[in-house]
């Protein structure tokens, strides 16, 4: 596996096996888990060859958030790429990605990135859309694979695309999660024994509102209400359960199949989120 560890190695890669055949590219923060890994496999299915990025994106943390603390292993995350066939790995620096005077951002405007996460994490989509669009003209890759954990981040770079006439396939790649139900995320390693159990309260109350969806309740409120009750119960604390149209993501006024449930939840200082799609049934947890 190729490490590339600059913008201009990586174009000059790039164009050759874009010349070659289909390009897949795995953009990520590291601190990689089976999540991350699968997103590589989907693109090594799909792809003649496979790009994975490595860069934890300043501009897409709050002035309070964990940027300083975010899980980092660059030597583990090459190891498990290369494990997992990629062909390379792409890295970069602040410096090389926002020189000085930077000043142009990508903005997606409206409910997309007013709602959920957007809500109190002021500038948060900006440096997602931004750094996202950056490392897609870099790469140049034919395929792009997300997580759909990160479902509303799946949903504004979906929109970016579109609008902005990018030539690139976006493909989001289901939930990975561990045996417990609890969805995978690097932040996990954030959280003691007591907050690891408490945290499935996102899972179990997801898999709460999707059997009363199957039982017939279509009232959006009474299922966030379902989900708000585990939270309550594991005594975290929330920040959004919230039942959206999977287009606009504004508020549902009935849900139906589809209907995006999402949650996100403090299990002390650590954020965890999670989502499903009513009608599709969260897999049993073991254990």
């Amino acid at each position: 596996m190729l490490h590339l560890d600059s913008i201009p190695a990586m174009r000059k890669q790039s164009r050759a096996w874009r010349a070659a055949g289909s390009l897949g590219f795995v953009p990520t923060m590291g601190a990689l888990h089976e999540g991350h890994i699968s997103l590589v496999r989907a693109a090594r299915e799909r792809c003649e060859h496979v790009v994975a990025s490595v860069f934890v994106n300043p501009t897409q943390f709050g002035p309070s958030e964990d940027l300083s603390t975010y899980p980092r292993d660059l030597e583990g995350d090459r190891a498990k790429l290369e494990a997992a066939g990629c062909d390379a790995l792409f890295t970069t620096t602040k410096a090389e990605m926002y020189p000085p005077g930077f000043s142009t951002w990508v903005t997606v405007e409206g409910s997309l990135t007013e709602t959920l996460c957007g809500a109190k994490r002021a500038g948060h989509f900006r440096g997602v859309t931004t750094v996202v669009l950056k490392l897609l003209s870099i790469v140049g890759p034919s395929h792009a694979f997300f997580g759909e954990k990160d479902r509303q981040q799946l949903i504004v770079l979906e929109r970016m695309v579109r609008d902005l006439n990018l030539p690139v396939e976006v493909h989001g790649c289901p939930i990975v999660r561990e045996a417990d139900g609890l969805a995978l995320s690097s932040r996990n390693a954030y959280l003691d024994a007591d907050e690891r159990e408490r945290s499935l309260a996102l899972s179990r109350g997801l898999r709460a509102a999707q059997a009363a969806f199957a039982g017939g309740e279509r009232d959006p409120r009474q299922l966030e209400a379902l989900v708000q009750a585990q939270l309550d119960a594991a005594s975290a604390e929330v920040d959004y359960v919230s039942a959206v149209d999977p287009s606009t993501l504004a508020p549902e006024t009935e849900a139906g199949a589809g209907t995006i449930l999402a949650v996100a939840a403090f299990l002390g200082r650590t954020r965890l989120i999670d989502n499903c799609l009513l009608g599709e049934p969260l897999p049993e947890a073991q254990g």
